[in-house]
């Protein structure tokens, strides 16, 4: 893969590209809150989405890539990744439609900033509904709402025993559920099969359907 760097509002981050023979779309991945590219299902995902035509983007965060392990705040989370995907639309990925994406937190990413980065699509790898409830506390809140304000095509991919729960499918939300915890390491091949299954479907029959979404609300906005 190569590597190249992105300043963004919160520091530099570090994009490390992949490509595909014919590529007829782009996956953009970020990682874990306190992991990194390195990931095993990450790095699954993105060797599938290449073979079925897609360039590959890992993002590190500011954050990490200045040796932190504590993620920033999630609006400084959300202002690096929409900079680093405008950097590659105009240049590296550019022409290709956007399918956004990521681990846990890089999921929640990508979620919040779909509508802002253009994604056709979202890919979300062990998505972290709920944290787990500590002894003594109140339950911590939901994040389905991130979920849920997404308007284009969501994958979830989400361990049966993942201590974070299991989002609901829903209308344009697929949720398919692999053996395994929030790590998503016990069954990788069934990790990439769904992947594999989704963005065929994305790069097959979304793109058309994402152009016509786009064209409406275009005209919605100018009318």
């Amino acid at each position: 893969m190569k590597t190249i760097e992105i300043d963004t509002p919160f520091g530099t981050a570090n994009a490390h590209l992949g490509s595909a023979d014919d590529p007829r779309a782009a996956l953009v991945l970020g990682h874990g809150a306190g992991g990194g590219v390195q990931a095993k299902d990450l790095a699954a995902v993105a060797r599938v989405a290449r073979s079925v035509g897609l360039n590959v983007a890992l993002v590190e965060q500011p954050y990490r890539v200045a040796g932190r392990r504590s993620p920033a705040p999630a609006h400084q989370l959300d202002a690096a990744w929409t900079a680093v995907i405008e950097h590659l639309l105009a240049g590296e990925l550019g022409g290709l439609a956007l399918v956004a994406g990521g681990r846990s937190s890089g999921a929640r990413v990508a979620c919040r900033t779909a509508e802002a980065t253009g994604a056709v699509g979202v890919l979300c790898l062990a998505f972290p509904l709920q944290p787990p409830r500590r002894s003594g506390s109140t339950p911590a809140q939901s994040r389905l709402q991130e979920l849920d304000a997404v308007a284009v095509p969501v994958l979830v991919v989400q361990g049966t025993r993942d201590p974070f729960g299991m989002p609901p499918a829903s209308e344009g939300r697929t949720v398919v559920q692999v053996a395994g915890d929030h790590s998503l390491r016990t069954d990788l091949d069934a990790v990439s099969q769904a992947a594999r299954d989704w963005l065929l479907g994305i790069v097959t029959d979304g793109l058309g359907s994402a152009a016509r979404r786009r064209e409406r609300r275009d005209r919605a906005g100018s009318g």
